[in-house]
């Protein structure tokens, strides 16, 4: 990992806000979703991209019922309920 030099303090809520610059250096919109992960004692922040339930790709995604589904999985689960060959 490599340090920015950058401290922020957390408000009153537990919020920080993320400089303009590493905003536009990783495509970080305003209102995008941002992915929290812990790392041992560390807190990793990502931008949070939909990936297929099954196979966690991100390829030709399509939603069902709030899910996001790959046609690749549908097709396999296709297979598996024997609806295709």
């Amino acid at each position: 990992m490599k340090s920015t030099g950058i401290v922020r303090k957390l408000d009153e809520l537990g919020r920080i806000t993320l400089p303009i610059e590493l905003r536009r250096t990783l495509g970080v919109g305003e209102r995008d979703s941002l992915e929290i992960f812990v790392d041992e004692d560390k807190i990793v922040l990502q931008k949070y991209e939909p990936s297929d339930i099954f196979s966690g790709t991100r390829d030709d995604l399509l939603d069902y019922r709030g899910k996001k589904v790959s046609r690749a999985s549908i097709m396999e689960l296709a297979k598996l309920a024997g609806i295709v060959e």
